[in-house]
């Protein structure tokens, strides 16, 4: 986590911070293969130069981005999950739990999906 200390000791609400280091932990060991980046000031993780997913955190929520491609295919998931979205990013409120099992299909879709693919984001 040491990509992410940084961002991580901005977060200012600890239950906040606390689940948001626990979703870039579990990425982060579930796909070891994934680069851990900050960019835009946004924790986020590539896989052979190719943005795969991207979380941030907002004042009522942690926001989710795995490009519009990866909404567009999860559309119905994200809503069964009771997640709002837009093109590009769903929500999850902080009262709600994590889908861990819908997130690892999106990491999953945008690894395969963007095999040799050679620009960041598509």
């Amino acid at each position: 986590m040491d990509h992410f200390k940084d961002y991580l000791a901005s977060i200012d609400h600890p239950e906040h911070r606390n689940r948001t280091e626990e979703m870039l932990t579990w990425i982060s060991v579930e796909f070891p293969e994934l680069v851990p980046h900050i960019k835009w000031n946004t924790p986020m993780f590539s896989n052979q130069d190719t943005f795969i997913i991207g979380v941030s955190t907002a004042k009522h929520h942690l926001s989710v981005s795995p490009e519009e491609a990866g909404i567009s295919r999860f559309a119905d998931e994200i809503a069964q999950a009771g997640y709002s979205a837009t093109k590009g990013l769903f929500r999850i409120p902080w009262n709600k739990p994590v889908d861990y099992k819908l997130l690892e299909r999106m990491i999953w879709f945008n690894i395969e999906d963007k095999k040799g693919y050679k620009k960041f984001w598509r």
